[in-house]
């Protein structure tokens, strides 16, 4: 069977000022033309269909359309909600959708219960874990302490005792949504970190044919059989380095698979160059970047005139301007910013306690400050799914 393999489309996502929508319509028509030219028997979409819980009217329609798409094909599409999507909103009407060949799995007590596909080897279950939200389905799944690691490891019980009672020969795969470790995050996820820990181990998908893993924008394989296909598009800065694709995975009769890259479309290369305004916009080897999207770092000791009018006359997609100057600073001189820089909610919080009483906090304290950040989290994840 012939799977293709994708995810975090983000549709509705801009790319700093600049409308991707355009793009991501673009995306969509490749991967209609990639379904049919190259003989796909399944689409799997590893959540994240949307950017957020309550989507704009053009990317419903734009998310309307594919849907069209795929199913005037008649190839299967199954798709999982990310942290990004209301997985109730992206539920509505599965029953109806799932008539025409589009099986959304948004509900984390249906992670037993696959979509079964069959070829001429025999049968191919699909099991779709949506994102789960520690703290809102723990109950679900009888943990004590709320943990990515504990519930993904309890929906893949259930997962393992589904296929242990079908036919031998039973091919299997797995759609979720998570940070597993060994992935190389990018700027552009949303921080998913519960009680200090965001990733869990991919010895958690032991027992299944194939995982494909949506979260994590970066095309990636942890495993064989573990891999992440990656946004299809750009949506930081940190990405400049990615080439975005999506997996072309072939699973054969005995369960051994081959998987193939497919390039996706990019509207445009994206570049990060660093220098002094005047090296930047004298720097000969920088003319292959005129076309491409822009991150200029500005490392002059004082802060020119009109920079980014400057920058623009030479790199006229230029997006983003940061300041990084080149000179010995005491650290009281640094950038609020830049001293928060690549730090996280619970470490900004365990400084400022630090700062304000002279010493960090205990253990025990650390551990209050975990829960209430998890607390938080999990309510804005309820009051946005209750928008």
């Amino acid at each position: 069977m012939r799977l293709l393999h994708t995810s975090d489309w983000h549709l509705g996502r801009a790319f700093h000022r600049v409308n991707m929508l355009g793009a991501q319509a673009e995306f969509i028509r490749h991967l209609v033309t990639t379904v049919r030219e190259r003989a796909v028997d399944a689409v799997v979409v590893s959540g994240d269909v949307y950017d957020r819980a309550v989507p704009p009217l053009a990317a419903v329609e734009l998310f309307d359309d594919a849907l069209h798409r795929l199913a005037a094909l008649g190839v299967p599409t199954v798709m999982i909600s990310g942290n990004h999507d209301s997985a109730r909103r992206l539920g509505v009407g599965a029953g109806l959708i799932g008539r025409a060949g589009i099986h959304l799995r948004t509900e984390p007590s249906a992670a037993g219960t696959p979509v079964v596909l069959a070829d001429a080897d025999g049968e191919v279950a699909f099991y779709g874990l949506p994102y789960l939200e520690p703290a809102l389905v723990k109950d679900e799944f009888g943990v004590e302490k709320a943990g990515h690691a504990a519930v993904l490891a309890a929906a893949m019980d259930r997962v393992r005792a589904d296929l242990a009672a079908r036919p031998a020969g039973t091919r299997s795969v797995v759609l979720a949504h998570a940070f597993v470790t060994g992935g190389e995050p990018s700027d552009s996820e949303r921080d998913i970190t519960v009680g200090g820990v965001a990733a869990v181990p991919a010895g958690v998908f032991d027992g299944v044919d194939y995982v494909a893993l949506g979260h994590l924008h970066g095309c990636q394989t942890l495993t064989d059989r573990v891999r992440y296909s990656g946004s299809p598009l750009p949506y930081s800065f940190s990405e400049a380095a990615h080439r975005k694709s999506m997996w072309l995975v072939d699973l054969a009769a005995d369960g051994s698979l081959g998987a193939e890259r497919v390039d996706c479309p990019v509207p445009r290369a994206l570049a990060r160059i660093r220098g002094t305004l005047e090296d930047l916009l004298a720097d000969p080897e920088l003319a292959q970047h005129e076309e491409a999207w822009v991150e200029a770092t500005l490392t002059d000791p004082v802060r020119p005139a009109d920079p980014m009018a400057r920058l623009a006359e030479r790199f006229p997609y230029t997006l983003s301007l940061v300041f990084d100057p080149d000179r010995d600073e005491d650290e009281s001189e640094v950038s609020y910013a830049r001293r928060l820089a690549g730090r996280s909610d619970q470490e900004i919080a365990e400084d400022f306690v630090a700062h304000v009483r002279g010493a960090g906090p205990d253990p025990h304290e650390q551990g209050v400050l975990r829960d209430a950040f998890d607390a938080v989290r999990a309510d804005e994840t309820v009051r946005e799914v209750a928008r």
